[in-house]
């Protein structure tokens, strides 16, 4: 199969000046293709609305059947630190903005005790569970 351009549209667009943002249901048409990456989407959306990738959050997106059209939803924040003050913790870490999660039992409780023995600013310095 050939492969089309990549076609955005932005429905139920929304700028919410209480979030310091734009949000939208971002339709995206994409014949001939599986699927867009968030990156890609991101680029594009960059582009559109002259604003900074850092600043964008894709999610929720679903290719719809048959293929050829997706929908999700974007949120283009004004400025970094709204998006570090409105967005959730585990987005963030989607957007590698905060270190990823201890999903590890034994590792969450070994770095609690290693916190325990030290004092100031030695606690923050230990590392995060990550095997060295």
């Amino acid at each position: 199969m050939s492969e089309g351009p990549i076609v955005l549209r932005a429905k139920k667009f929304l700028l919410n000046r209480l979030l310091s943002r734009k949000q939208m249901v971002l339709e995206v048409l994409h014949p001939g293709q599986a699927n867009v990456s968030k990156d890609k989407i991101t680029e594009l959306i960059a582009k559109k609305f002259k604003a900074d990738t850092k600043n964008i959050v894709c999610f929720g997106f679903h290719t719809h059947f048959g293929g050829g059209r997706s929908t999700g939803f974007v949120l283009v924040y004004d400025n970094r630190d709204y998006l570090l003050k409105y967005e959730p913790k585990y987005r963030l870490r989607r957007l590698k903005v905060l270190e990823p999660k201890i999903n590890n039992r034994k590792a969450r409780k070994e770095l609690r005790t290693k916190r325990k023995k030290v004092r100031g600013k030695e606690k923050s310095k230990i590392q995060t569970g990550k095997k060295k």
